[in-house]
C-alpha cells in the first residue's frame, strides 16, 4: 500500500439497516482501522443500490437512518471521513448513464449477482434493470472519487474488477480519465458460526 492514499467504501442499507455481528467484524472493524491510516476516506450509504430489493420509501428511509446511526456509534469519525448518502449526489446516476455506453453487455451478464438470480429460478425478463446495472452504478460510485483502494470482501471482488474494466474501456475510448482502483482485501478476523 502507498504512503499516501485514499479509500472508498459504501454499505447498502438492506434488511433492517442495522449492523449485525457479521457486518461488524467483516466491514465495520476493518473500515474503522482504515480510517486511521488513509489520507482521504469516503464512506457512503448506498441507498440507490438498495432500490434493487427495497421498494418501500419509509423502509428505505428507516434503514438509511439506522445505518448512519450505527456507523457513527461504532466509531466512524465525520472529522476524518467524507460521509454521505449516495442519492444526495446526482453525479452517481449521471456517471452510471455515461458508463452504460462503454460497458459491454456480456461483461454485465457474467456478473455473479445477475447469474445468481437466474440460477435461483428468476426468469431473465423479471430481473429488474437496477440489479442488472448494479455493477455499473458501483463503478460510477468508485470512479467518481478516484479512490486508490476499495476495501471489499471476496464476495465483492468481482465488482471492483468490473469497475476497473469499465474504466479501461472508457479511458481507451475517450483518453485517460479514470484512475483504476486497487482492491484492498478485507478478511474477517474470525469465522462466525450462525
Amino acid at each position: 500500500m502507498k504512503n499516501k492514499y485514499s479509500i472508498l467504501t459504501g454499505i447498502t442499507p438492506s434488511g433492517s439497516g442495522e449492523i449485525h455481528i457479521g457486518n461488524y467484524f467483516g466491514a465495520v472493524v476493518p473500515f474503522l482501522e482504515l480510517q486511521k491510516k488513509a489520507d482521504k476516506v469516503y464512506f457512503f450509504i448506498a441507498d440507490l443500490h438498495a432500490l434493487t430489493t427495497i421498494q418501500n420509501k419509509e423502509q428505505l428511509q428507516k434503514n438509511v437512518e439506522n445505518q448512519v446511526l450505527s456507523y457513527l456509534a461504532a466509531g466512524l469519525d465525520p472529522k476524518k471521513v467524507v460521509f454521505y448518502r449516495q442519492s444526495d449526489i446526482g453525479l452517481h446516476p449521471e456517471l452510471q448513464c455515461i458508463l452504460n455506453n462503454v460497458t459491454p453487455l456480456g461483461l454485465i451478464k457474467r456478473c455473479h449477482a445477475y447469474k445468481d438470480k437466474l440460477q435461483k429460478g428468476f426468469v431473465e425478463e423479471n430481473v429488474n434493470m437496477g440489479l442488472f446495472n448494479y455493477p455499473i452504478l458501483m463503478a460510477a460510485d468508485i470512479l467518481m472519487y478516484e479512490a486508490d483502494y476499495v476495501p471489499v470482501g471476496d464476495d465483492q471482488r468481482q465488482h471492483i474488477e468490473i469497475a476497473r474494466d469499465i474504466a479501461g474501456y472508457f479511458n481507451k475510448t475517450f483518453g485517460q480519465t479514470f484512475k483504476l482502483p486497487d482492491i484492498y482485501n478485507v478478511k474477517a478476523t474470525a469465522r462466525l458460526i450462525g
